[in-house]
């Protein structure tokens, strides 16, 4: 039995659901999101709660059910709140900087990376080693942040690079004389 698919997905005020068959769409402040759900599973809208539960007992069924839900959860809080990561950059003269729908990275490279920011993510540098990754979909919200953060990872040394504000780098020690 999954222990994510057996819990409903709460459905916020100011978020609209709708359910046509096994197309669902979800509305909110922050943009639409539509899933077709598989023919395994089916779901249900009771008054401010959807339920996802499997329509037999096949492998995949069970395997789709808690995936669906956490899909159709994400949406949910996707159009109501929107998902954040933040990275942090370290190193001597490693800088970042917005400008509209292009990220300037300088990582201590002979040139200026340009990174085009995808439709739908809001890229913001209140400093030039901080950069906050915003939207509504947290597929695309993890792809955009692991793209930059790919550029130039953290090292084990002297911890240069990009890394999420949450991640904690092993650091090594140096050659010992």
């Amino acid at each position: 039995m999954s222990r994510v698919g057996k819990y409903p997905v709460v459905v916020p005020s100011g978020v609209t659901v709708n359910l046509n068959g096994q197309d669902l769409s979800v509305k909110g402040k922050l943009g639409e999101k539509a899933l077709r759900v598989a023919d395994d599973i089916g779901v249900r809208v009771e008054g401010d709660k959807l339920w996802v539960e499997p329509r037999n007992e096949t492998k995949r069924a069970r395997m789709m059910w808690g995936t669906t839900r956490a899909i159709v959860a994400n949406m949910v809080k996707g159009v109501s709140e929107g998902f954040t990561i933040n990275l942090d950059i370290n190193g001597v003269g490693y800088r970042a900087a917005a400008q509209g729908q292009v990220l300037n990275l300088q990582l201590g490279y002979s040139h200026d990376i340009n990174y085009q920011v995808p439709q739908g993510v809001t890229i913001k540098t209140e400093k030039p080693t901080s950069i906050s990754v915003t939207g509504s979909d947290k597929q695309v919200v993890g792809q955009v942040a692991a793209e930059i953060r790919a550029f130039r990872g953290p090292e084990p040394y002297k911890g240069k690079g990009v890394k999420y504000s949450t991640e904690t780098i092993l650091r090594k020690e140096g050659k010992k004389k």
